[in-house]
């Protein structure tokens, strides 16, 4: 079986539109466990429409979603023990 180069790392990712989301595609297409913080309303980019349609779920494949209200003391509490288990905060 092949192993994938980034297999066994953790990034938790905080990010939105191109460049950050990108970044965690790569990281997440290499083998990293990717898990994609967003917002209660969720990621603006789930609802670009036109040539933006696509945008969401082909820049945040192989990662795993989460939402947390980073402005409630339990999504604080929630995020800094998250972030505690990562190799990479983006």
């Amino acid at each position: 079986m092949t192993h994938l180069p980034f297999e066994g790392l953790r990034v938790v990712e905080f990010t939105h539109m191109v460049m950050g989301p990108t970044c965690g595609m790569v990281l997440a297409d290499l083998g990293a466990e990717v898990i994609k913080v967003e917002p209660p309303s969720g990621d603006n980019t789930r609802r670009l429409l036109g040539a933006g349609a696509g945008f969401y779920p082909l820049f945040n494949r192989n990662k795993k979603s989460l939402v947390l209200d980073l402005q409630s003391p339990e999504g604080k509490e929630a995020v800094l023990k998250l972030i505690a288990t990562a190799d990479v905060v983006s």
